[in-house]
């Protein structure tokens, strides 16, 4: 390698540098001035810090660590969506990588520009008192005792994680208005492998899933490209995936662990998609795997809700024989007369439901009991009873005229219009409320009235303030998307008529404050601050409420119903040793909930049930 010819001068800069003090410095005793701050490079990777209040102990420090310096110990931080775990570095492990700061979920592990001064040799023979020493000077907890001299960080940007989601495809909203069909598309093939690779398995989403659903290893076999697999591990807490891949609550999502630094794991979606690509027959194989063999007893379920068809499922695993009564024409309870198809198709409920009367569960529908069969008929010919009959019908607001012609609830509605039933519409509607019924009610009407007005003429009314209220975002987008006007902070007043004694809209006036001081609903209201909305039609969509009369006055004696709800154990069990409950009933309006309610009691009723002689 020809390094060019050496300069003349070379050896008199020698000389002129010879005797010039070294650069070297002793730090921390001499330093400088070289960065912003004295010490080490602003990147330097010195022992770590750890926000505990932001750390969820998902444990991807630990799984990431090429050294194995990283074991995940118990934390103090035990809130909703954590699992109650911090890091622990030993650092005569740790190679300073900072590979734990690039994958570290929530941005709470960093880097200071501290480190470890040298340890004194040890002698010879160590003992166990000198092994317990260099411990304490080498395995280290993490806290925020350097936070104030960050090193090596990780920028969003920079991320190892890979923040943001897969868009779902699904119609604009002029589509949307055109009908019933199920607005979102679904992934592809591709799209869901991409999505299921943002999964970093920590499992916090199973922790806060009500039904605890293997969400890692379900979303593992996607990315694996093995869809069977996936709904294969689903069916060991959900009989009901379909479902759930379209209209769950999706708790699991608001803590995703990705979902603090970016957006989180599409779950709900992935969930559908492996369920779609699935024939029922495919379905079928993997139900039936878990069957078992063939028990005498017989339980009865009243209900074919979620709690309902879920209990069924996992009772015929066992082996039990089951008959639900379901009081309505179809199987389904408020998945199909409450939910609008265009969330929620009949094909995927039905798909589901199929699968469920393949393992030989009997549903007799048309059958209400307290009319067409009374509790004790049902008792007399079974050995156990759950109940799961769910909140289906709607509160009122009892304001003045609300029970005039042209006012309506409505789960009233929302039943006659998922069965194709006409209903008497006009081109402006009034709803209150702001919940995800109040939305379906009013997306559902906004597509009727496209359809025949041309138009859409919907405002929607709700005591919440808009940051405050209830329904899923996505659906008060939508909503707005699709042409609902939406009056929030108000308070109905009363319905305002016409001359002739027609419903002509609503009065208003402003809610300053929705609850008292001990909590208790109680709303406060500015009745100088008035607003009227015009509308020839006005609905109810403010909660909704059971019916127990069916039970009779001999057993509802025996149960403590608090606000609605019937008191039970965490597995269903009622104070009446046959009798078991779960659903909206028991927790209140949630499919995934009613999911996890019906699987815990089925446990429970076993139990009950091996243990009668």
């Amino acid at each position: 390698m020809n390094l060019g010819k050496k300069s003349f001068f070379s050896p008199f800069a020698f000389w002129a540098n010879a005797f010039k003090a070294p650069t070297t410095i002793r730090f921390p005793k001499e330093d400088l001035d070289f960065f912003e701050k004295p010490g080490a490079s602003p990147r330097y990777r010195g022992l770590h810090t750890n926000d505990i209040d932001k750390c969820i102990g998902c444990g991807t420090c630990s799984e990431i660590c090429p050294t194995d310096a990283i074991t995940m110990i118990e934390s103090e931080n035990k809130k909703e969506g954590t699992l109650g775990r911090k890091p622990q570095i030993d650092y005569g492990r740790c190679c300073f990588c900072g590979f734990c700061v690039d994958m570290c979920t929530t941005g709470s592990l960093q880097m200071s520009r501290v480190y470890l001064k040298n340890y004194a040799t040890p002698p010879d023979k160590i003992g166990d008192e000198e092994v317990e020493d260099i411990k304490k000077h080498f395995v280290l907890v993490p806290d925020e005792k350097f936070s104030d001299d960050l090193g090596y960080t990780t920028p969003d940007e920079y991320s190892w994680l890979d923040l943001e989601r897969v868009e779902m495809p699904q119609m604009d909203a002029e589509e949307r208005l055109q009908g019933f069909i199920e607005y979102v598309k679904g992934f592809t093939r591709e799209q869901a492998i991409k999505e299921a690779s943002r999964c970093v398995e920590c499992g916090v989403c199973t922790e806060t899933c009500p039904a605890h659903m293997r969400i890692p290893e379900y979303i593992h076999e996607i990315w694996e490209d093995d869809p069977y697999a996936s709904v294969d591990k689903m069916y060991t807490e959900n009989p009901l995936p379909g479902v759930c891949g379209r209209v769950c609550t999706h708790r699991c999502e608001t803590v995703c662990s990705i979902g603090h630094r970016g957006e989180p794991v599409a779950i709900r979606w992935l969930k559908r998609y492996a369920v779609d690509q699935l024939s029922i027959d495919k379905i079928k194989n993997i139900a039936h795997v878990f069957k078992g063999g063939k028990k005498e007893k017989h339980v009865s379920i009243i209900g074919s809700g979620p709690s309902g068809l879920t209990c069924a499922y996992y009772l015929s695993v066992m082996g039990y024989k089951i008959t639900i009564y379901e009081a309505k024409p179809l199987a389904g309870g408020i998945m199909r007369y409450g939910i609008p198809n265009y969330r929620l198709p009949d094909e995927a409920l039905d798909k589901d439901i199929d699968v469920i009367l393949s393992m030989g569960v009997e549903i007799k529908t048309n059958t209400e009991v307290g009319r067409d069969i009374t509790i004790e008929e049902i008792k007399k010919n079974s050995d156990a009873v759950f109940i799961g009959t769910g909140f289906m019908e709607s509160r009122s607001t009892k304001i003045k005229n609300v029970d005039r012609p042209g006012c309506y609830r409505a789960l009233d509605l929302l039943a006659k219009i998922s069965r194709g039933e006409k209903i008497e519409l006009k081109e402006k509607v009034v709803i209150i409320g702001g919940g995800n019924v109040a939305f379906d009610i009013g997306r559902s009407i906004a597509r009727l009235q496209k359809a025949e007005f041309g138009k859409v003429g919907v405002t929607l009314t709700c005591l919440e303030k808009r940051d405050e209220m209830l329904a899923d975002e996505e659906e008060i987008i939508e909503g707005q998307e699709e042409g609902l006007v939406i009056k929030p902070g108000r308070s109905p007043k009363e319905v305002l008529l016409d001359e002739n004694g027609n419903v002509r809209g609503l009065r208003t006036v402003k809610c300053v404050k929705i609850f008292d001081d001990q909590g208790r609903f109680n709303p406060t209201v500015d009745e100088s601050d008035v607003e009227d909305y015009e509308g020839y039609m006005v609905v109810e969509a403010i909660g909704q409420a059971p019916n127990y009369d069916y039970l009779g006055k001999d057993i509802l004696d025996k149960l403590e119903i608090v606000r609605g709800k019937i008191l039970t154990d965490e597995y269903g069990r009622t104070p009446i040793e046959w009798l078991f409950a779960g659903g909206d009933i028991v927790h209140g309006p949630d499919i995934i909930h009613g999911v996890a309610d019906g699987h815990r009691a089925a446990q429970a009723i076993d139990e009950y049930l091996m243990n009668q002689k």
